[in-house]
């Protein structure tokens, strides 16, 4: 067995048991770490398949994600991180050995990088006949670029809308008012003029105010 067929093994076992974590832990916060853990297996297969831009991309991007899903469940479920902290030494061996295999995935992935020949010529020629002004070829990012910004330019700009609407709308959901708490009104400040704020007072020589 060579170290690829291992590592692919490896990577799919991870994947498949983070994703039954994902689905089967009552916490949320296991959840998303499990989710987190599943990306990074997926990421892997992408690395021993030769498609590191997917790889680089599902890292980058979801993973990110998760980030902000993970602040998002947060604030809506109002979770109580000191009952969380109180396990931590019991927990702590856990942790440890996720991220020691979190370290071992890793290492297979640089150790495993390999790209195939296709891929070597399609990077050498991406596409025939699309050059720049130049005669140059094109490489890959500008020809995404070129095809994402013109082909999908309305696809592209509906995904930001819709994720902009999802962000205003768990910032409304999580938003709790607090009373007796000074709050700033722009209103009130912008319509504020000099005889309510400004008192001139005349004060005769030789005395004080």
């Amino acid at each position: 067995m060579s170290f690829a067929v291992f590592a692919f093994y490896v990577f799919a076992a991870s994947a498949i048991l983070s994703g039954l974590g994902v689905i089967l832990s009552k916490n949320p916060v296991h959840s998303v770490l499990a989710l987190i853990m599943a990306f990074i297996a997926t990421a892997g297969l992408f690395v021993l398949m030769g498609a590191e831009y997917l790889a680089f991309l599902l890292m980058v991007v979801y993973v990110g994600a998760v980030a902000v899903l993970f602040l998002f469940v947060v604030m809506m479920l109002d979770i109580d991180f000191d009952e969380l902290r109180s396990d931590y030494a019991r927990f702590a061996p856990l942790g440890i050995f996720v991220a020691l295999a979190l370290v071992a995935q890793l290492a297979m992935v640089v150790s495993a990088w390999q790209i195939p020949d296709d891929a070597r010529q399609a990077r050498a020629k991406p596409t025939e006949g699309l050059i720049d002004a130049s005669g140059a070829p094109v490489g890959n990012a500008e020809q995404l670029a070129m095809v994402l910004y013109t082909d999908y330019v309305h696809y592209f700009q509906i995904a930001g809308l819709i994720l902009l609407v999802a962000m205003v709308g768990a910032i409304t959901l999580t938003f709790r008012e607090r009373r007796g708490v000074k709050t700033q009104d722009v209103s009130d400040q912008v319509a504020r003029r000099r005889e309510d704020s400004v008192e001139v007072v005349s004060v005769p020589s030789g005395r004080g105010i």
